[in-house]
């Protein structure tokens, strides 16, 4: 039998933190709540959740700063639940590598759709390869850059690994496994995100700036990943699979 995923819930309102626990549980979550930041950095140290679910507004805290500390120094999952809905606040949340973001009031069924498709992008993937005989391509190189899709890792052009966020890499991967294609927002949110975007979502235009300062030489005027007007992005260079 496998352990129920487990989640961490961080934020100030017993209540809330509460009401989560108790839903999350019912669908099948290990849930573990805290309600500061020092806590939930404590929790980390010892039982390192698949997921946490982040609220900003702390009292005397800085919830992007805990953001970038857990992007920092520990791979899971980030899901900023808060009620700061200013699109502002969204574009930096997505900035220091929050998977997604998530307004107050919500629906917990989508919330809970929502650590689901964060937690699918995450787990390694384990489908059979279309035929026994074949081997499954593991590896993309392009501009001497490799990224490996079985181990989820970037590696530069002298080897080292460049730490992306769980989104980063799918959206990199998508644009890799389409080379040459003008891929528009909508289909990257739907291959990366499994949702449309509306006229005002940003998500991926902040995806593809913190990219490109990840991996382009010179960001503001980008050789691997180019902006088409009114149409999208596209991966310049050849791809080859290794």
């Amino acid at each position: 039998m496998t352990s129920p995923t487990h989640l961490a819930v961080l934020d100030d309102e017993a209540d809330i933190t509460q009401l989560l626990a108790s839903y999350l549980a019912g669908q099948g979550f290990r849930v573990s709540q805290v309600h500061t930041g020092a806590a939930l950095f404590e929790l980390m140290a010892s039982d390192v959740p698949a997921l946490v679910l982040l609220d900003l507004g702390l009292p005397g805290e800085d919830g992007f700063a805990i953001a970038r500390q857990l992007r920092e120094h520990w791979r899971c999952g980030l899901v900023i639940v808060t009620g700061r809905g200013d699109a502002v606040d969204k574009v930096v949340g997505l900035e220091v590598g929050a998977d997604d973001y998530v307004t107050k009031p919500f629906d917990l069924r989508e919330l809970v759709a929502r650590i689901k498709a964060v937690l699918r992008r995450l787990a390694p993937s384990d489908a059979p390869p279309a035929r026994a005989t074949a081997a499954p391509v593991t590896m993309l190189r392009f501009a001497q850059w490799e990224l490996d899709t079985a181990a989820r890792r970037l590696l530069d052009p002298k080897g080292q690994e460049v730490a992306l966020t769980t989104g980063e890499f799918d959206l990199l991967n998508t644009l890799a496994t389409h080379p040459g294609r003008v891929l528009s927002r909508d289909f990257l949110l739907e291959h990366t995100r499994g949702r449309d975007g509306g006229p005002f979502d940003r998500t991926i235009d902040v995806q593809i700036g913190r990219l490109r300062r990840k991996i382009e030489a010179d960001p503001e005027t980008p050789q691997i990943i180019k902006s088409v007007r009114g149409a999208g992005y596209i991966l310049v260079p050849k791809v080859e699979a290794a």
